[in-house]
Order: C-alpha cells, then structure tokens, then sequence
C-alpha cells in the first residue's frame, strides 16, 4: 500500500505541474491575442487587410508613375543632347586703334559638337559679325585663330 501512496501521490503532482502549465500557457495565449487582436485593427480601427490591400494598390501607382517618369527623362535626355551644352567665349581686341577687347569668337555646341561658332569684329566706326557651321567639331571654313580658341574650349566641356 506504501507504494500506492507514492504513485497516487507522484500522479497528483503530475497533475499539478500539468495544470500549473496549463494556466501559464492559457496566459500567454491570451496576451498574445490581445496583441494579435491589436495588430489586425491597423490604424484608425481598419482592418490589416485593407490596409495591406491599399497600400499595395499605392505601390502600384507609384511603380507605373515612376515608369512613365523614366521614360520622360530618357525622352528629354535624348531631346537634351542635340540641344545647346557647350559654350565658350573669347574675348580679343581685333585692331590696335580700339581700347578694349570688344570683339569676341563664342562657340555654341551640341553634345555631338555640332552647332555654330559666331565672331563679332568690334571697330571704332563699324562692327561685322560672322557666323560658321561646325560639324563633330570641325568646320568646313577656315576659322580665325580666336575662333578656334573658342571651339577648343568648347569641345574640352564634357557634358
């Protein structure tokens, strides 16, 4: 009978143990819903769904504008390169009789130095002004040593 007690009385701790587990796991589970309850209210009381919902939605939006903003740049890149982005300016003074530089070469290129270079001849009684086509960076006129000047600057901008 002895031995019965000791089994009856292991068995009744067991259940103890058991039942101590039991409630701390019931506790714990019960905080854990609380904060799962928490989470699904999302903000302002929605439901996490539809807020994850909306929120997808706005990426979506926001992916096809950056898409579409992409391709405006690579357009107005494309655009930009045969636009003026090379300017260089050499001022000179053309006759002795003239106090200043006035006169001036300025070469207005494109990325692909294509563009124009322009002379103005500044004397005391008239002024002349000359322009001159220039391809890749050469021009099929014969350029005055200031306008060369001009256009070697210019190609050196890198752009």
């Amino acid at each position: 009978m002895n031995n019965l007690q000791y089994v009856l009385l292991g068995m009744t701790g067991m259940i103890l143990l058991a039942l101590f587990v039991f409630i701390s796991i019931n506790i714990r589970l019960g905080k854990m819903n609380k904060k799962y309850r928490r989470m699904m209210q999302g903000v302002d009381g929605e439901n996490l769904e539809k807020l994850l919902i909306s929120h997808i939605e706005e990426v979506k939006y926001v992916v096809k504008k950056v898409d579409t903003l992409s391709e405006d740049c690579k357009r107005l890149e494309k655009i930009s390169k045969d636009c003026v982005q090379k300017v260089a300016l050499v001022r000179f003074n053309a006759f002795e009789d003239v106090g200043s530089d006035l006169s001036f070469a300025i070469a207005l290129l494109d990325s692909y130095n294509n563009g124009i270079v322009i002379s103005s001849i500044y004397g005391r009684n008239e002024f002349r002004t000359y322009s001159k086509p220039i391809i890749s960076g050469v021009s099929s006129y014969l350029l005055t040593e200031e306008e060369k000047q001009a256009l070697a600057q210019a190609i050196k901008i890198k752009k």
